[in-house]
């Protein structure tokens, strides 16, 4: 049997991700990790000049340390950001390398690891960099994304940042917990509290109920009034069929991966909805 460190490192990652798919990894996840290495294959050929590297050479410390400062002050990055596109990374993306590395060098049985960043405030935006992200989630559809799904990731990343609550905490919401024709505010309440909505903030939600209202119209009997729910059918189980959209609530892990690849393919960085919480 062929030794995976010695084949080329572009099929050993190809390879890798194979074997992450089968394993059941996150879909996501799988892509993300695909991404990064090739991120770091690329940027080391190009550095040094090389034509191709095995799998083991690619992997050996000194590259990877290269690597990490470099994506560290934004010189890998192909996209632009909301700070501009030589914004040093976010240390949450810094530790899906390291994560990333260390699952490649796993999958190779090599004893190499990456000590992990640790996360924080710094992964926090500013509240003028929240802003523009809530804009640019509302107005900006990757091709190919579904349209229903971004406008329920911008009212959910919307509550999150007027609220200061988290998903988890949001995941609960009924349709009557938001009163959009509240006078001098609108207000959404959640856990008996109540939190007043900006202009903006209510925009976004009164476009997501108008697309739930949508997806409901095709439920027989009365909607259930869940906030959020799936915007497209889920996958049959065991021969069994799933509910149609409307009559369950949208799973917590849902809403956070449509977040996440949403913002991914936005602005190049995924930041989770936690980076959206006001700093205390």
């Amino acid at each position: 049997m062929p030794n995976p460190c010695t084949a080329d490192a572009l099929t050993a990652i190809h390879a890798f991700v194979k074997a992450q798919q089968d394993a059941g990894y996150a879909l996501d996840t799988v892509r993300l990790r695909g991404t990064l290495l090739t991120e770091y294959l690329e940027h080391v050929l190009h550095e040094e000049k090389v034509p191709s590297l095995t799998a083991e050479e690619l992997l050996q410390p000194e590259r990877a340390a290269s690597w990490l400062d470099a994506a560290g002050a934004g010189a890998t990055r192909r996209r632009n950001t909301l700070t501009g596109p030589a914004a040093a990374a976010a240390h949450d993306s810094q530790r899906a390398r390291a994560q990333t590395y260390n699952a490649f060098a796993g999958h190779l049985g090599l004893s190499l690891t990456l000590p992990y960043p640790a996360s924080g405030h710094g992964d926090r935006l500013e509240p003028e960099q929240a802003h523009t992200l809530l804009r640019t989630l509302a107005v900006k559809r990757p091709t190919g994304a579904n349209a229903a799904t971004a406008i329920r990731t911008a009212a959910v990343a919307a509550l999150v940042a007027a609220t200061g609550r988290t998903v988890p905490q949001l995941h609960r919401l009924n349709v009557s917990d938001v009163d959009l024709e509240r006078r001098p505010v609108p207000v959404v309440t959640v856990d008996s509290s109540e939190h007043l909505l900006d202009k903006h903030t209510v925009q976004i939600l009164r476009r997501w109920l108008d697309v739930r209202a949508g997806i409901t119209k095709a439920l027989e009997g009365s909607d259930p009034g869940f906030l959020w729910i799936p915007t497209k059918p889920g996958r049959e189980r065991a021969g069994v069929q799933p509910p149609k959209p409307g009559l369950t609530r949208a799973a917590v892990r849902t809403l956070h991966s449509a977040h996440r690849n949403l913002v991914l393919q936005v602005i190049g960085v995924p930041l989770r909805p936690y980076a959206l919480l006001p700093r205390s």
